[in-house]
């Protein structure tokens, strides 16, 4: 009982963090009462049009993919048992699914880094927020993977490793709330996208949430503990198909 209280306060609370910032879009809307709006909010040239569809169409792109890998990741999960019975080396499919996605990320998230772009990946992690914070989901994927495959193969066995999972997608998922989205901040249209976005992450992060405390939950020797372990995975296919249908 304690621990489901522990699991609605939280929930609650990142809840209303998400939710408090969620609505500075609309009080920095009503502080263009009066005032002139920034030249890329008034107009924006066919080049920066055109550069805002590429890096809309691209942003979708990567959120589309890595929401392939976790839902594929999740129905490995969800239909583990039989799965592994009848094909052994789909017990490796699961943390494949972390890795290939982590390295996706880590690769595909940032154009303009090598080997797409000519900027440095040093300096743009230094001074850019967002390809900072996209290198750090890659880093928590291909932690998750690697650990998650270790235990696969019988390598890993200490307990702590059990917890690695639902630790590492509760840093994942408060991080979202906290995700910069430079390319939601320009156009006529900036406003509105930037409320779409916060929302469509919001809806990520309380997933996440949801899928490491019930992963959480199945690890504890109770009478629900079956029912948790199928619903974590239940969930982390929502969070994969959340993600192939976000837009910008």
């Amino acid at each position: 009982m304690r621990t489901i209280c522990c699991v609605a306060l939280l929930l609650i609370a990142v809840v209303a963090v998400a939710k408090a910032r969620q609505a500075s879009p609309h009080e920095g809307h009503g502080a263009h009462t009066g005032m002139s709006m920034p030249p890329d909010a008034e107009a924006v040239g066919p080049e920066s049009q055109a550069k805002l569809l590429a890096d809309k169409n691209e942003s979708e792109f990567n959120h589309h993919l890595a929401g392939v890998f976790v839902a594929l990741g999740a129905m490995f999960m969800l239909f583990h048992e039989p799965l592994t019975k009848r094909w052994r080396a789909l017990l490796y499919m699961w943390p494949a699914c972390f890795l290939l996605c982590g390295l996706f990320v880590l690769v595909w998230s940032d154009s303009q880094l090598w080997p797409f772009g000519h900027r440095p990946w040093l300096d743009e992690m230094t001074h850019n927020s967002e390809v900072f914070q996209h290198k750090t989901f890659s880093a928590l994927l291909l932690a998750l993977g690697l650990i998650e495959w270790q235990r696969a193969r019988g390598a890993l066995t200490a307990a702590w490793s059990g917890w690695v999972f639902p630790a590492l997608a509760i840093g994942g998922s408060v991080l979202l709330l906290f995700h910069p989205h430079g390319g939601g901040m320009h156009g006529p249209d900036h406003l509105e996208r930037m409320a779409r976005i916060q929302s469509e992450h919001l809806t990520f992060s309380i997933a996440g949430i949801g899928v490491a405390l019930t992963r959480s939950l199945s690890k504890v020797e109770t009478n629900w503990r079956k029912l948790f372990s199928r619903i974590w995975p239940v969930l982390m296919l929502v969070l994969g198909i959340l993600l192939t249908l976000y837009r910008e």
